[in-house]
């Protein structure tokens, strides 16, 4: 049975070098963060005038990014990307804890911030019948997602990140059909 457990092994379909070349890569040596900002911009947790050992064993990465939880994957945007947002679940200072909901992007209009309409059925009792409601969320949405107008978002609570800021984007597909902005959908 060992020599089975064995050859299970050996046959898997990715071996290491495979997986560990398919997957994105921490920057080890520092490439300068998108600066477009009146202030520099950098990581809090990165020093980057650090002295660097030639012959060190392991070298720290220069991008800070980390695993958000709950069955989410971190974006390659994220760990590969060069900006720096301070609000981002992946590389900024924000837990993503509560609620997780999906909706449909109706506004870009707002730097780093989306409108995400939800649709849903509230029930009247004495009618014995079902009425249609809609909720807009103001949701942070941090660089790594090239979010469009129509597209669907996967958007989880936070603490509050502005007055009416208390979700941040967590996942993001792609638009499928372009529908009005008013349409009644439910996911």
């Amino acid at each position: 049975s060992s020599a089975n457990l064995h050859d299970l092994i050996v046959s898997s379909p990715l071996s290491y070098q495979q997986t560990k070349s398919t997957m994105p890569r921490l920057a080890k040596e520092y490439k300068e963060c998108d600066q477009n900002e009146k202030a520099y911009q950098s990581q809090d947790a990165i020093f980057v005038a650090r002295k660097r050992n030639a012959n060190a064993k392991k070298v720290k990465a220069m991008r800070w990014v980390k695993n958000v939880g709950l069955g989410i994957k971190t974006p390659d945007a994220a760990i590969e990307g060069t900006y720096v947002d301070k609000k981002c679940p992946f590389t900024g200072n924000v837990s993503i804890r509560g609620k997780i909901l999906k909706g449909l992007v109706i506004s870009t209009k707002m730097k780093r911030t989306i409108v995400v309409r939800r649709d849903y059925l509230h029930y009247i009792k004495k009618y014995r019948r079902f009425e249609k409601r809609h909720k807009n969320i103001h949701a942070h949405c941090s660089p790594c997602f090239a979010v469009k107008e129509g597209d669907i978002v996967t958007i989880g609570q936070c603490r509050p990140l502005a007055k009416t800021v208390k979700f941040n984007v967590v996942a993001h597909e792609a638009q499928r059909a372009k529908t009005g902005k008013k349409t009644f959908r439910m996911f």
